[in-house]
């Protein structure tokens, strides 16, 4: 097949890119490469095809988009606090991006489609795992964003006869992944011998989901899977782990390979204030206490699931990063 893929050099869009190559199909990359980098697309030769545009140039990304089969939306402004201070950000990104996507896949007669959304929407959950059904309403000004995109593409599935997907991911990590969240920054201090900083008590729980995994499903969608009208899914483990037991993996992690011994400190710190040990990072505003998505829809829509464990992934990301610790250099969340 010929899958055109908007940020395709992005972290997930990599992966994508690096699954469906394996798999036999020809890819073109779309990205402005703001954050994408060209190394996570490198070395496929004429499998891969890379166009340097912006989802904001509507005739760029329709002409590109000509001749495809099916399309994989992956690009998006993902920093959250890019989005609480200017949400206009993420309304001319996420949303006016994304309807540019989706009316260039119209106009070119394509009719399938899967999309980056995120576990974000659902906001403060009080009854986790939380399934597809539950309550949407995001903490986050980019959560908004992507249920926005979500609503939008109801009207282009139930009256232009699209098939669409939106993913609903966890917190997706793994190698090539950008520094700036919790189990990077753990990474990188250990890669430097210097103790993992927990902001609070550590109780926040996520639901990590290897990129492997995020990226087995796309294809699996975009290339095997038929259905019809806008179907939502959650993209996660259904395993909630808490930041204490993230940092208790990381260590465990770095002990069987370096022997080094973490120490692991507590820092009492007020959202949106800065560490005093993590320059530049700020504890979030409005804070997710939980997030844990329940996975069950996606294993009984598809016969997919998630295979890498956390302790294994977090193994496979350190060893990544020993050998590309020049890539985490500035903070991006």
């Amino acid at each position: 097949m010929r899958i055109f893929l908007t940020g395709g050099a992005g972290f997930v869009g990599g992966w994508i890119v690096k699954k469906l190559v394996a798999d036999g199909h020809t890819v073109t990359v779309y990205d402005n490469f703001s954050s994408g980098l060209r190394d996570n697309i490198s070395g496929y030769g004429d499998t891969v095809t890379i166009i340097e545009g912006d989802i904001l140039d509507f005739e760029l990304l329709k002409q590109s988009m000509a001749g495809h089969d099916v399309v994989s939306h992956q690009a998006a402004q993902l920093e959250i606090t890019t989005a609480i201070e200017d949400p206009s950000i993420d309304v001319t990104q996420n949303i006016i991006g994304s309807l540019n996507t989706i009316r260039a896949a119209q106009a070119n007669g394509i009719k399938k489609m899967v999309i980056a959304s995120s576990g974000c929407i659902y906001g403060q959950v009080k009854n986790p795992p939380v399934k597809e059904t539950d309550t949407a309403r995001p903490n986050w000004e980019y959560g908004v964003s992507k249920l926005a995109v979500e609503k939008y593409c109801d009207i282009f599935a139930d009256y232009d006869n699209m098939m669409i997907a939106n993913l609903r991911y966890a917190i997706v990590y793994g190698e090539n992944e950008w520094y700036g969240r919790v189990l990077t920054i753990f990474l990188k201090r250990a890669l430097e011998n210097k103790p993992l900083i927990i902001f609070g008590e550590g109780s926040a729980e996520r639901d990590f989901v290897h990129v492997e995994d995020v990226a087995a499903l796309n294809v699996k969608l975009l290339t095997e899977k038929n259905w019809t009208g806008n179907k939502r899914l959650n993209v996660s483990t259904g395993v909630a782990t808490t930041v204490n037991q993230l940092a208790e993996l990381v260590k465990e992690v770095v002990k069987e390979i370096d022997g080094k011994e973490l120490e692991v400190i507590h820092e009492e710190l007020a959202e949106g204030k800065e560490s005093k040990y993590v320059e530049g990072r700020l504890r979030l505003p409005r804070e997710l206490g939980v997030m844990h998505l329940d996975n069950s829809e996606a294993k009984a829509f598809t016969d997919w699931s998630d295979t890498v464990a956390l302790k294994d992934g977090i193994r496979r990301e350190y060893i990544w990063l020993k050998e590309n610790h020049k890539r985490w250099h500035t903070l991006s969340y």
